[in-house]
């Protein structure tokens, strides 16, 4: 019999399945991204549930985000070194702005759908 006392979780449990739940339990590892069986049995044991996000509006948004940062950089710049602020650039933030809420909004929405 292996020494346990070394390991992090020395308690070993056992529990038996037929075919069918085998491939049931090994379907939703995949849907949630989980390659160790003894983490996914674990984490639904203890927490009931497994939640994998996946969106893509928060990739989006990141991507997005860093194009705006970019161009607000650019804007920063010359105001820095022309002293004025212009007109399209005050309404380019603003628009850069209403995208980064409609996006954040967009996540929201979905990320409220999880149940």
């Amino acid at each position: 019999m292996p020494d346990n006392r070394n390991r992090k979780r020395p308690i070993q449990v056992k529990f038996f399945v037929d075919e069918k739940e085998q491939a049931l339990i090994k379907k939703k590892m995949e849907q949630a991204g989980i390659e160790n069986m003894s983490a996914y049995i674990r984490k639904m044991v203890i927490d009931g549930y497994v939640v994998k996000l996946d969106l893509p509006e928060l990739r989006e948004l990141t991507l997005r985000m860093k194009s705006i940062s970019n161009s607000e950089n650019q804007i920063a710049k010359r105001v820095n070194s022309t002293g004025n602020i212009y007109e399209a650039d005050i309404e380019e933030i603003k628009k850069n702005q209403e995208e980064i809420y409609e996006g954040i909004r967009k996540i929201l929405t979905s990320l409220s759908k999880i149940e």
